[in-house]
């Protein structure tokens, strides 16, 4: 009975595998093809493309050991209407407030600050006037100038309507109140 037991298993074993190889090169593949996900950047890179073709930057702060910045990652960043409008209408950067490596713009030299056991980012810091809670958007106008900060855990409804204010310019117009008032 013994000498059947590995030989099954090893079998199962590699079937197992098998089964889902081609799901998984499959589910790889399209992703990759469709654009079925927001097109992150870092800070360098958006600021290379906007040079090429200007656009709106949205900012997400986070950290690694976030659990509400890796729920937005999974529940509302995934959404195909969030993916589609960001990637239209923004250039995407993940901003690590705790990355070790220089951040250069605008003549300035940004680094790591070291604080206590840990440390901060200083241009994290600059970005969210050192409110230093994790997830925070902030979203940039094509000359890199400031619009909002948005602190916190956004749902995809909630975050659709943000990127619309800042996207379609209306914060040029009316205030974030008057703009909720209009589109409830």
């Amino acid at each position: 009975m013994r000498k059947y037991i590995i030989p099954a298993s090893a079998a199962l074993i590699c079937a197992v595998f098998t089964a889902f190889t081609p799901v998984i090169q499959k589910t790889i593949n399209t992703t990759e093809k469709s654009g079925d996900e927001i097109k992150w950047m870092t800070w360098d890179e958006a600021v290379a493309q906007n040079k090429i073709k200007p656009k709106k930057i949205m900012v997400d702060v986070y950290t690694n050991w976030c659990g509400w910045c890796k729920v937005m990652d999974r529940e509302t960043f995934t959404k195909p209407e969030i993916i589609r409008y960001v990637n239209d209408n923004y250039y995407a950067v993940k901003l690590n407030a705790e990355q070790r490596e220089d951040i250069i713009f605008d003549g300035k030299t940004f680094s790591f600050v070291k604080s206590g056991n840990g440390g901060y980012h200083s241009f994290a810091a600059t970005l969210l006037d050192n409110n230093m809670g994790y997830p925070t958007l902030v979203y940039l106008t094509e000359r890199f100038e400031r619009v909002v900060i948005s602190p916190g855990f956004k749902k995809p409804d909630q975050l659709m309507k943000e990127l619309k204010f800042t996207g379609e310019n209306a914060y040029a117009k009316m205030s974030w109140d008057q703009y909720m008032e209009g589109n409830k």
